[in-house]
This record gives structure tokens, sequence and C-alpha cells, in this order.
């Protein structure tokens, strides 16, 4: 088996399924492929071919082929966030040479779950990064921050602030500190990046808050 010095670094990026009012978030997603791609990172995300998400994977395949990406997606969200014809049961089958390999689960825990997996076998410089989006990307986005607080993983979470989009949560994060419901050593759990670049320097550098609790997730 390779070491994980060996092993190519996997990023998973929580973003939405819509582009924005603002184009300031779609350039955003293709500069974010671009330096995955100059730094040799693969990328993992909810299989979407619309939005955010399908900019950041089109533009990663064009430049790195369709090995450098896959999309994980429930069956019920093909609907939503694939290029989807209702007519035709047969129209999830996107092409992976434009979208990267897709992989069909049952439903949004085990799409979650096996996202998470995937960057934690990766190589060092892997972890999470959230663009803008909606519900479902903060959904996704709080769950595996109190996954590294629990001590489920210990990669990197950052968020791509475009435009100040990420500026209220990370406000929240600064309130709940001060009104004792997040410890000021947890605070740095969440890291903050305003381009493209920073946030593959942030990833490289990231370091464990010294907030995250000791517990154990091996026990049957």
């Amino acid at each position: 088996m390779a070491s994980s010095e060996t092993k190519q670094p996997v990023v998973c990026v929580f973003c939405g399924a819509s582009g924005g009012t603002s184009p300031a978030h779609l350039e955003a997603a293709r500069a974010l492929a671009k330096v995955l791609h100059e730094n040799n990172i693969k990328l993992v995300y909810g299989g979407g071919t619309v939005g955010l998400m399908g900019e950041v994977a089109r533009t990663l395949v064009s430049l790195a082929g369709p090995d450098s990406v896959h999309g994980i997606i429930p069956q019920a969200l093909t609907k939503l966030e694939q290029n989807h014809d209702p007519e035709d049961p047969t129209s999830h089958k996107i092409d992976s040479s434009i979208f990267g390999r897709t992989t069909l689960v049952k439903d949004m825990h085990t799409r979650k779950q096996a996202m998470a997996t995937e960057v934690i076998n990766g190589g060092p410089g892997g972890g999470f990064v959230a663009l803008s989006g909606g519900y479902g990307t903060l959904d996704e986005l709080m769950e595996i921050t109190t996954w590294n607080q629990l001590g489920i993983h210990s990669m990197p979470v950052v968020v791509y602030n475009v435009e100040g989009y990420w500026d209220g949560l990370l406000q929240w994060v600064k309130q709940a500190v001060g009104a004792g419901f997040i410890s000021e050593k947890s605070e740095g759990i969440l890291s903050e990046a305003k381009s493209a670049g920073e946030v593959v320097e942030k990833l490289k550098t990231y370091k464990n808050a010294e907030g995250r609790f000791n517990l154990s997730w091996d026990q049957n």
C-alpha cells in the first residue's frame, strides 16, 4: 500500500447548484479549479452539472482530465443538480469527459460520508472548501466543521469568501466565541480565504486547533 506521502491530495468542494447573481461566484469556481490543477489536487464534490458545482467540475476536467473529478450524488437529487430529463430515466448518466466520474448513492448521509472518506484517505494538502451556496452548502460545511471539532477527522476546513458572502457566518463564529458557546481555541477550526490561491495555501499550512475534542471514534 502506498504511503500517505505518495497519495494525491483530495479536496471536497461544497457549493451551490446555482451560479448566483454576481459573476464573481462562477469566476471563483473556475479560479479554484485552476489552482487545484496547478497543485495536482483531485476534486470530490456533490456531482451536480449546474451552477457552481458544474463549473468547478467542468473546469478541472478540462485542465486535468476526467480522472481528476469524482461527483457523488443521491439519485433523488439528479433532477435538481444535474441537467436531467424527467422523461428519460437514464439521463443521469452524464458525460464523464466533461464532469468526471459520477457515483449514485442512496441518500444525503451516504454522499457526505463518501466525500469525507475520499478526503481523509488522500494525501497531505487536501481538505474541505466551501464556495458560495445555499442551505445544503451550509449544512455540509457545518457538519464537516463539527466533525473536525469532535475529532472524527483532522483535515482543514476553509470558506472561500467571495465578495463577502461568508461574512455573516464568520461574524457568527466570533459572536459564539464571545457568548461562550465556542471556545477561543476552537475558533480556528474554520478558516477564511479570499482568493483561490489563498485557499490552497490555507490547506497546505493548516494546523489543528487546540480546542478539538480528544475523542475516539474507532470503537464498535
